[in-house]
């Protein structure tokens, strides 16, 4: 905020500047000059949690603030990178998770990501994380997929930041919806004098380089002020194969844990001309009553003349095994590729001594590319995606088909050339699954572009002590493109595989072949008929005012009265349009429905900060919210902060919190192919004795096996979603150890306590698939409310069940973080400086209201992600002239994994037993990094060179993750990453 005269203004800078240095969060400045030297001019400043100018001393709710110089310390160039280390947080979409392709879309509606970056605060999810730029809100990302209620980190260049703010406490009073986990604020570079160009590349031990670089300049001449940023970031990839862990499906399981989709093909089929033969309980192969489940030999090419209905493996064919899996793994990607360029500048203009102008503007532009395995072809009922590819026959007269019958799905018209409906037909047919690797591998292919603009006016107002006021507007789009190629029509694929009479006269069509394997592959004009390139885009704009006032009422001794009123209207518009194949079903890959909406927020709100005694202060805020879509809704928060004496200080916070569902939880609606076992039918291992019953009450025979781990399941938005609310506490201890200092080499000494807890009700998610039908099968297999979403066709693999969000769970998650920080005094040979930040997450539980508990729990690995019990970093310094040195360490406790969720057991490592766990080890990470100031005698020449990882760490062995074998939202990838930065100022 802008004071009323310049020396005001520049004593709140110094305030910032001295509020950084006391800040528990950071690693301790290794200046000459130290920081407590500052401390004195800390007198207010709006830090985020509040609207009052305040110091942070005063505070009533824990705030981490992260320097420029910490993050150079960090050697990372990507705000999500720096951002999801944060003991406090958890975990959150990154470069490391490559989803496209493999999983369709989120049951969230806010797409896939590809290619951005989010953050987590105490494991709530990013979209219960409000993140802000210089105190406004930041658009939610688009991503080419859906509708996110998430902002990507990615749009904002690392070059630009000041310092970033991270309220550990929920704040919907202050900022309205969405900040019910925490608030992110991200405080851009304001003054600049001079030009400062810096590069930055790194690499890790098995590739993927990147390089950045960034030139800002900036200056001021009497009352105008300006700042220009450019930047650019480039992430090279590195292939799965790179790493043996991450080069098969599941580690140590072989091919078994591969897809059934394979080049060589799998046929799955009667012949209705082979009778079943007198014993019911051992029926002919071939038959109707055990079909045939053949797999092409390898450089075997077949023929009607080698098809024997009733020899089948004589030569031609072998039935098909775990063995003949395809693994898809290699084609992966353990860090997805990306570029991005971004222009910023930042301007201000003095009008008078009481009034500043200002606007700041921000373009950045990303490509980045997600890669998977060719695309597999599904077609008949083992198809499983609810849609054309189900009921997909293949004629008899197909020129390529040896089998020289029709394979029929579903019944055609009496008078069809092929599978002509009537009494004699029969559904002989249970699937085709091919993998053309002649086509390549899948490319998804993002084209993200942000626009930024805000602007306003600030001042101040000699009423009382003072008043300062702003009044903002902002508008911001983020709009996306996605071209994913080497996808099928299905479509197409259909014709292809019918009546080649009907193929011949429709233009560029080719009888296709799925029966010829490696040795006969498609020809290129066969996929050039069903190769269909497809166009995703989305686009999401925030258009917002706001209006905000706060300054000090009276004092009470030497105590300020702060009150702060304003008021905010935003406007939200989302758009989602998938490609025309998607719409209609005609896509191989995943079906996906277009939005497009928008809703206005109009907000006022109130804070109030007072002095009870000279010890004891207090906080209070309301804010009351009116949305176009949902209504009214008040939130309020109150604190209070007692201060005995002089070095110590406890605190607590109470606040109500709200968040309203995004436009992708509203109106999206998609396909997820969740990697689901099915208890029944496992690829490895046998049916658990608690599932047997239920598994028989559904018709499931001994002997069954899931044909593939990815069962598509519907999933989506809710009209009739309502907001969700939460209950937030936190109660804390600062202790300033005054009488350290001067003692033992202590210039400062500092520790901090905080315990917290967040309770979200009607938290609006999809269930827990798979612990649903667990239950269910558990349960008897009949259960209405378990097992509705369930039934199974006639191979008895499961349908595509339904699974939207719904408010069903309440969400209860509580810890304790630890803060200390320690700087010496000037040593003869420089200052030594340390610091500690550890989270421990004392219970995390979802229930939804059939009383189902998700697996996600603490200690716990799920679903790609896992919440530590312990999350610690520290931090060791020394500086001494224009050299510094730090060593970093990260630290994440074991968790543990079900086995029963893995692809495949038993394996080595994670047993069939029943109630099997594998643990994944604790991890500490070792981080280091030397910088040099006015290197080589060169004034405003610095220079770091960093190591993370030093010793090489590969993170835990996961079995149930489903790519890469490891969480790579929590774990970082395997082996050291290097880094060197240089930079120049004058």
């Amino acid at each position: 905020m802008r004071s009323g005269s310049p020396a005001r203004s520049n004593q709140i800078m110094l305030a910032v500047q001295g509020a950084l240095a006391a800040c528990c969060a950071a690693t301790p400045a290794l200046a000459q000059q130290a920081p407590g030297a500052t401390s004195e001019q800390v007198q207010e400043v709006v830090i985020t949690g509040s609207r009052i100018a305040q110091s942070i001393a005063q505070s009533t709710q824990p705030l981490s603030v992260i320097s420029s110089a910490d993050i150079e310390k960090t050697g990372l160039a990507s705000v999500g990178e720096l951002l999801q280390q944060l003991t406090t947080g958890g975990s959150a979409l990154n470069a490391k998770f490559n989803s496209s392709g493999n999983f369709g879309y989120p049951p969230d509606g806010g797409g896939i990501g590809a290619g951005s970056a989010q953050v987590s605060l105490r494991n709530l999810d990013s979209k219960r994380v409000l993140v802000l730029v210089d105190g406004l809100r930041w658009v939610n990302e688009s991503s080419a997929s859906g509708v996110s209620g998430s902002a990507d980190l990615n749009t904002i260049p690392v070059s630009i930041i000041d310092h970033i703010e991270v309220l550990e406490d929920g704040a919907s009073s202050i900022y309205g919806s969405d900040a019910i986990a925490g608030v992110v604020n991200i405080i851009t570079r304001k003054k600049f004098e001079g030009v400062e160009v810096s590069g930055y590349t790194a690499d890790y031990s098995k590739g993927g380089r990147t390089t950045e670089a960034s030139l800002t300049a900036g200056g001021s001449s009497g009352k105008f002020s300006g700042l220009f940023v450019a930047s650019f970031y480039n992430q090279d990839e590195i292939s799965s194969s790179k790493w043996a862990q991450s080069d098969f499906p599941e580690p140590n399981a072989g091919l078994s844990a591969g897809s059934s989709a394979t080049p060589q093909g799998r046929f799955r089929f009667c012949d209705p001309s082979i009778a079943p033969g007198p014993d019911p309980k051992n029926p002919v192969y071939g038959s109707c009553d055990k079909r045939f489940n053949l797999t092409l030999n390898d450089g075997a090419i077949p023929s009607a003349a080698t098809w024997d209905k009733n020899n089948p493996t004589s030569g031609t064919y072998h039935n098909f095994a775990n063995a003949d899996r395809f693994n898809y793994a290699p084609f992966n990607l353990l860090l997805t590729p990306s570029q991005r360029k971004a222009l910023f500048t930042s301007l201000s203009y003095d009008a008078t001594d009481n009034i500043q102008l200002y606007a700041k503007g921000l373009f950045n532009t990303r490509t980045s590319t997600n890669q998977a395995a060719p695309e597999p072809i599904f077609v008949g009922p083992v198809a499983g995606t609810g849609g054309i590819a189900d009921g997909l026959n293949v004629s008899g007269a197909n020129p390529f088909n040896p089998f020289g019958i029709d394979l029929c799905a579903v019944a055609q018209a009496p008078t069809s050339s092929v599978c002509p409906g009537g009494p004699n037909f029969v559904a002989n047919f249970t699937g085709i699954t091919r993998r053309p690797v002649e086509a390549g591998p899948r490319l998804f292919n993002q084209d993200v572009d942000t626009w930024y603009f805000s602007g306003g006016v600030r001042g101040t107002l000699h009423l009382l002590d003072g008043f300062i006021w702003d009044i903002n507007y902002v508008n911001t789009e983020n709009k996306a493109n996605q071209k994913f190629l080497n996808g099928y029509n299905i479509a197409k694929i259909g014709i292809a595989l019918g009546d080649p009479n009907i193929c011949a006269v429709i233009p560029g069509c080719t009888p296709l072949d799925l029966f010829g394997g490696q040795a006969r592959p498609m020809t290129q004009a066969m996929l050039n008929y069903i190769l269909a390139p497809q166009l995703d885009s989305s686009d999401q704009t925030l258009k917002l005012v706001s209006a905000n006032i706060t300054g000090t009422l009276f004092h009470i001794e030497d105590r300020a009265a702060g009150i702060a009123v304003g008021a905010e209207h935003r406007l939200y518009d989302g758009k989602f349009n998938p490609d025309p194949l998607r719409q209609i079903g005609e896509s191989q890959d995943s079906l996906a429905f277009p939005v497009s909406a928008s809703y206005h927020v109009n907000e006022v709100y109130s804070e109030f900060s007072f002095p009870l005694l000279k010890s004891l202060g207090a906080s209070a805020a309301v804010r009351y919210s009116d949305y176009s879509n949902f209504g009214s809704t008040t939130t309020y928060k109150g604190g209070l902060r007692w201060q005995p004496i002089d070095d110590l200080a406890i605190r607590g916070t109470y606040s109500t919190g709200f968040r309203a569902p995004n436009l992708g939880e509203l109106y999206g609606l998609t396909q997820f192919a969740a990697t689901l076992v099915d208890p029944c039918g496992p690829t490895g291992g046998t049916v658990a004795a608690k599932y047997v019953a239920g598994c028989t009450a559904q018709g499931v025979p001994a002997g069954f096996q899931q044909a593939n781990t990815q069962i598509t399941t519907f999933t989506g938005g809710n009209a009739n979603l309502k907001p969700e609310k939460s209950d937030s506490y936190t109660a804390g201890i600062v202790y300033h150890a005054g009488w350290a200092e001067g003692h033992g080499a202590t210039e400062r000494l500092q520790f901090e306590a905080t315990y917290y807890n967040h309770k979200v009700k009607g938290a609006i998610q999809a269930e827990d698939v798979q612990q649903l039908l667990n239950a269910c099968l558990a349960a008897g297999g009949t259960d209405p409310n378990l097992c509705a979403p369930f039934t199974r066709i006639s191979s008895h693999d499961l349908r595509p069940p339904k699974n939207f969000l719904q408010n069903l769970a309440r969400i209860t998650t509580s810890g304790v973080d630890l803060k200390a920080n320690w700087l010496s005094e000037p040593l003869s040979f420089g200052h030594l400086a340390a610091g500690l930040q550890a989270t421990r997450v004392n219970d995390y539980k979802a229930e939804d209201i059939l009383g189902l508990v998700a697996q996600r729990q603490v200690g716990i690995e799920v679903n790609n992600s896992s919440i530590p019990r312990w999350r610690a970093n520290a931090q060791l310094g020394w500086g001494a002239g224009g050299l510094e040195v730090s060593w970093n360490l990260r630290f994440l406790s074991a968790v543990t994994e079900t086995c029963a969720n893995a692809l495949v057991t038993p394996v080595p490592g994670c047993s069939d037993a029943p109630g099997a766990i594998h643990s994944l080890h604790s991890v500490l990470y070792h981080d280091a990094q030397v910088s040099w100031a006015d290197a080589f005698h060169l004034t405003g020449l610095r220079v770091a060179l960093g190591v993370n990882n030093v010793f090489g760490t590969n993170p835990p062995l996961c079995f149930t993750c489903t790519l890469n074998g490891y969480d790579a939202g929590t774990y970082d990838l395997p082996g050291a990453f290097w880094n060197v930065r240089g930079t120049y100022r004058f």
